[in-house]
């Protein structure tokens, strides 16, 4: 434990003097790293609100989480039954996923997303709910992909660097880009809308009557206009940014 202790103290001491939010990101998921848990999502909240989209709009939303369970948990609508955001919103403090699958409360519907969750991979996890000003609610979850419980000094010192980073992106903040930036077309906005929704290029392409050719071409201008490295995280920028609803 004393060799993590170090490189706790390392991260806190390196993300003092980061400047962007991605590198943030990558510096704990190296760190999260240490504990195996390759998985992290990050993302604010506003006050009951029950989808996974920014409470403001200069908020940051970063995961890593496995392509198809980010496509699976969007088309589905996960994150209005997600019992971790139920869960997040009442404590204060790091819980284990566990827990929340074994609590009475928690229903058959939510305990579906988890088992779901498992099967691409996300088997264990905890997650750090994070409170602001205005009932507003951010939360950092990091996932393992084994069976084995995280012990309780690894949730502190994850829960730690949980709190540093959501204090360091909320100090730089994650300024918009002006309209031309990420302005639409219309027929982009209806592709993309459908890749949110898990739709292939071909199945998109019947319903709008268009070719897949068409359509790979509105979805490749939708990422280069909003700077994303693959479609699925395309879709997931549009629903941060309000252009296309959930």
């Amino acid at each position: 434990m004393e060799l993590l202790a170090a490189e706790l103290s390392l991260f806190l001491d390196t993300t003092d003097d980061v400047v962007e939010s991605e590198q943030l990101f990558e510096l704990l998921s190296a760190f999260a790293l240490n504990f195996d848990c390759p998985w992290i999502a990050y993302g604010p909240l506003a006050s009951e609100q029950r989808v996974l989209k920014p409470a403001r709009p200069d908020s940051a939303v970063m995961w890593n989480y496995p392509d198809e369970w980010q496509e699976r948990y969007l088309k589905m609508g996960y994150a209005k039954i997600d019992p971790l955001i139920k869960k997040g919103r009442k404590g204060v403090g790091a819980f284990r996923w566990s827990e929340v699958y074994a609590d009475e409360s928690t229903t058959e519907n939510e305990r579906r997303v988890l088992d779901e969750a498992a099967t691409f991979g996300l088997r264990r996890g905890i997650t750090v709910p994070l409170h602001g000003p205005a009932d507003s609610f951010t939360f950092m979850s990091f996932a393992q992909s084994s069976d084995s419980e995280l012990q309780n000094r690894a949730i502190t010192y994850l829960q730690i660097a949980a709190v540093q980073f959501n204090l360091r992106v909320s100090k730089l903040g994650t300024p918009m880009p002006s309209e031309h930036a990420y302005k639409l077309s219309h027929k982009e906005i209806e592709c993309i809308h459908w890749v949110s929704r898990g739709k292939t290029s071909g199945e998109i392409g019947t319903i709008l009557g268009r070719s897949r050719n068409t359509v790979d071409f509105h979805v490749k201008n939708v990422m280069r206009k909003l700077d994303a490295t693959n479609r699925m995280v395309a879709a997931f920028k549009a629903l941060k940014l309000g252009i296309i609803e959930p």
